[in-house]
């Protein structure tokens, strides 16, 4: 076969059967040298005939059964693999074997470790037959057979006694129950952060529990309900045994308990009506628990509306000496508001924003001690409650006018918190003064710091930087300066450099006016008189009742560790729930602010109800 060569000269292709591959391949080859001896050719003519010069090398295979690979890139391969393998083992014994230096994790801030005393102290005060893990090494059971036998009211073990002594004062119990739930709505963040949100709900139900025992609470109405169990009266020289004339353990009492009852009580099932309320929110996860307080709740508010109008704390009740009412307006608001958030029916906000309730609750008139919230006075809570709705739900009309004068007024409370203003004394080491130079300040200046702090953690939750005073923009970080600087002073940044909540610091009272704290438990039973040697004693208190804040300082930050001497050295269940919440909401880091949605969620959707149009014009 001839063919023609592209250059010009004649290429003889030879067929031949018999020859070889090799041979027709060396055949070209000379072929392709003869055409280019005969023409010049460049180099890229040359390379497109002849190829590589030179003898290839045959290529190495190996066959691995399913796949035939060169031995060049299995050989590598494999060592690439044993090798990485090699790495790999190193790595991880080095990684086991070098000692492991973790970053120390942030200590608890002081508000944080304050706060697991706090709570403490009510495991302290706990009545009746205490849980297995109280966590109180000199409690034990006590009072167990509270109640008054033949009446509905037979079992009234359980609750808190209120102080030092073992007196159950419901009023100022239910304060507190109502204070608790509201700091868990607000901050249930921070106390799973501070772990001890299973601790505050434990200690919010034994209070609920008890309440559910005062009335009938599984009527729809009802016509009485027990206000105190104890009696504390010493008055002409009495030498009856009671809760303040002895002093002994609570596990040693042994004399009489009177159980109290009311009939005309508008402030006292007001109040613990707010405080079921408040606890039913709480246990909303708990479908049966959380209906069953709303249930008690609606009973006692309805009694304090329509059957039980008037003051708990008659004229010549041993109440009136301990804790007297001066008011129900406030509690009506008060009670309201949290019946509202815990049933989302319209009739109790309704009510709330009355401006009759309000105007008889003072909201709109000033006097020394507005803006002073307290177990007595729940205005100003009552209206930061209900400035809550305002910010977040916007429920509009007819409710807007009252509830924006109530934003308005708490504006005016935080105003007058803050030094530069001079609405309220401060001591020289910077207490504010809440209840003007009287004793037992420190329960008006937590409430006072934990409003400030609540209130700035609305604002920044709604993102408002801050409120104005007058004409004055003052930023969110003021309020929460404020209410820093005043716990702190509790916790031990004061001229005394001591701090006033008992195990809290090196710095604290020794002798804490409280009579388990200071009777040794010794196995020996000390009777109504038989204590006094401890009461009167020199000697620091046997037992640390920690987390107890007392009384406090005096209008020149002076202050007695006497144990005879409550006005300094007793401690009380409303201030330290006070405390508590002032300590959650500090705690932590800023960024974990309050809980938007919870305490909304019995509320249904909102849909205002257009103003009415004007009147017709005339002329």
């Amino acid at each position: 076969m001839y063919g023609r060569d592209p250059w010009g000269g004649p290429l003889e292709i030879n067929t031949a059967d018999s020859a070889t591959d090799d041979d027709r391949s060396r055949n070209l080859q000379d072929l392709d040298r003869a055409a280019l001896s005969s023409r010049p050719l460049d180099e890229t003519q040359q390379s497109w005939l002849l190829g590589p010069s030179g003898e290839q090398k045959k290529k190495k295979y190996v066959d691995l059964g399913c796949v035939i690979v060169s031995r060049k890139i299995f050989i590598w391969t494999v060592g690439t693999l044993l090798v990485s393998g090699l790495l790999a083992g190193l790595i991880v014994l080095i990684v086991k074997t070098v000692p492991r230096h973790h970053h120390a994790k942030a200590p608890p801030d002081n508000y944080t470790l304050a706060l697991h005393k706090a709570l403490m102290f009510f495991n302290a005060q706990k009545s009746g037959k205490l849980p297995k893990h109280n966590n109180v090494s000199w409690r034990g059971n006590s009072c167990v057979n509270d109640g008054d036998p033949g009446t509905m009211f037979k079992d009234l073990a359980g609750g808190y006694y209120d102080a030092g002594d073992a007196i159950k004062f419901n009023f100022p119990q239910s304060f507190a129950m109502t204070l608790l739930s509201w700091s868990v709505i607000e901050y249930s963040a921070k106390y799973e952060a501070a772990g001890e949100l299973a601790h505050a709900k434990e200690l919010i139900k034994w209070g609920a529990d008890y309440f559910l025992k005062t009335f009938n609470h599984t009527a729809d109405t009802i016509t009485t309900m027990v206000s105190q169990v104890g009696s504390g009266d010493t008055s002409k020289g009495s030498t009856t045994p009671n809760d303040h004339y002895c002093w002994n353990r609570p596990e040693d009492i042994d004399y009489k308990r009177p159980v109290l009852t009311t009939g005309s009580c508008a402030d006292l099932a007001s109040e613990m009506a707010a405080a079921l309320a408040a606890a039913s929110i709480v246990f909303k996860d708990n479908k049966a628990y959380s209906q069953k307080l709303v249930h008690g709740a609606k009973t006692l508010f309805a009694f304090g509306r329509v059957g039980g109008r008037g003051l708990y704390s008659a004229p010549g009740s041993e109440a009136s000496v301990f804790y007297n009412s001066t008011s129900y307006w406030d509690e009506y608001v008060w009670g309201a508001a949290w019946m509202y958030y815990a049933t989302g029916n319209n009739s109790y906000l309704t009510l709330a924003t009355h401006p009759t309730l309000a105007k008889h609750a003072g909201a709109f008139w000033g006097g020394p001690d507005y803006g002073v919230f307290s177990w007595d006075n729940k205005l100003a809570g009552a209206q930061v409650l209900l400035t809550r709705l305002r910010l977040f739900l916007s429920p509009g009309y007819p409710y807007e006018e009252i509830l924006r004068t109530f934003q308005n007024q708490t504006s005016i409370v935080m105003c007058s918190y803050l030094p530069i203003f001079k609405s309220f004394n401060r001591t020289k080491g910077g207490l504010i003064q809440l209840n003007h130079g009287r004793p037992q300040p420190l329960q008006y200046v937590v409430n006072a710091a934990f409003l400030a702090t609540l209130f700035s953690d609305y604002l920044d939750a709604a993102d408002t930087p801050g409120w104005y005073c007058g004409p004055n923009f003052y930023s969110t970080d003021v309020l929460r300066d404020f209410a820093k600087f005043q716990v702190d002073y509790i916790l031990g940044k004061n001229p005394r450099k001591m701090s006033y909540v008992t195990g809290f610091g090196n710095h604290y009272p020794k002798q804490v006016h409280h009579r388990g704290a200071s009777i040794p438990k010794n196995k020996i039973k000390y009777n109504c008189k038989g204590g006094w040697k401890w009461r009167d004693s020199k000697k620091p208190n046997p037992n640390i009742i920690e987390g107890a804040m007392v009384a406090g300082p005096d209008k020149k930050d002076g202050f007695h560790d006497v144990r005879s001497n409550y006005n300094y050295t007793e401690p009380t269940l409303a201030g330290n729930a006070g405390l508590v919440f002032a300590l959650v909401g500090l705690s932590g880091d800023k960024s974990v602010g309050i809980d938007k949605n919870t305490i909304f969620s019995a509320v249904p959707p909102m849909f205002p109800t257009p103003p009415p149009p004007p009147a017709p014009w005339k002329p």
